[in-house]
């Protein structure tokens, strides 16, 4: 089981608001729309550690904890876990601020794992533009 916090930790990446037009049948904010907002923000993450374009790869385990509901600030919190030889594994945490209550709520964390990809597609080393010229 995810263990969750009272505080958000990492970089605050990606922060949008929810809209009516991102709801499931039954009025909240579609899952998987949560998800595309953490996989916006992993992506920006790894693409600014690998310098260059990214592509997702895989998804960790994710559980949510609460409904999102339309109106909410949804931000998104990123921080590297491991970065491998073309790979970045990135933590995206997800938490709200309720226009109402105003309160700020985590909704779910997840990892996710970003490669780094050359103009054609293929691998490439993540440190390859890192590299300062003399």
């Amino acid at each position: 089981m995810q263990s969750f916090a009272s505080e958000p930790s990492g970089t605050l990446t990606l922060q949008t608001i929810t809209m009516p037009a991102d709801t499931n049948p039954f009025g909240d904010i579609f899952g998987g729309w949560v998800m595309a907002q953490m996989d916006i923000a992993g992506a920006i993450h790894a693409n600014e550690i690998s310098h260059g374009r990214v592509a997702t790869v895989a998804v960790g385990s994710m559980v949510f904890m609460r409904p999102v509901p339309v109106g909410a600030i949804i931000s998104c919190y990123t921080s590297t876990l491991r970065i491998g030889n073309t790979s970045i594994r990135v933590k995206v945490e997800v938490w709200i601020k309720d226009f109402l209550t105003h309160q700020i709520l985590q909704v779910t964390q997840g990892e996710y794992v970003y490669v780094a990809i050359d103009q054609q597609g293929h691998k490439r080393p993540v440190l390859q533009h890192t590299q300062k010229s003399d």
